[in-house]
């Protein structure tokens, strides 16, 4: 698959951002997905990963009850809701699609947060 992002962009503290990342293809239903980011001059971290059947199965400590992944396999999407944002969720964001035989990335939108 191949995947776009959008939904990035500037907000302030405690404001919200909705992230969604968009496969092309007929198999997305067969593909984990994960959100990663990486802030500038930091390493790339997992932030959240969701089953094939819509399920999320993973959140990173510091975004536990702030963000929340999501999937519409229906219409070949991924989301992450992000509410609640502090400056260190400035990042540039990416999606990634998995499955035993393909990965694939997206380019990422960045994510800024300041007042």
């Amino acid at each position: 698959v191949q995947l776009v992002e959008s939904g990035g962009g500037l907000v302030r503290p405690g404001g919200s951002l909705r992230l969604s990342c968009t496969a092309s293809g007929s198999t997305f239903d067969s593909y984990v997905v994960s959100w990663y980011r990486q802030g500038q001059g930091q390493a790339r971290e997992l932030v959240a990963h969701i089953n094939t059947g819509g399920i999320p199965v993973y959140y990173a400590a510091h975004v536990k009850c702030r963000f929340t992944i999501s999937r519409d396999n229906a219409k070949n999407k991924a989301f992450l809701q992000m509410d609640s944002l502090i400056p260190d969720d400035t990042a540039m964001y990416s999606c990634k699609a998995a499955v035993v035989w393909d990965e694939s990335w997206g380019l990422g939108p960045q994510v800024t947060v300041s007042s």
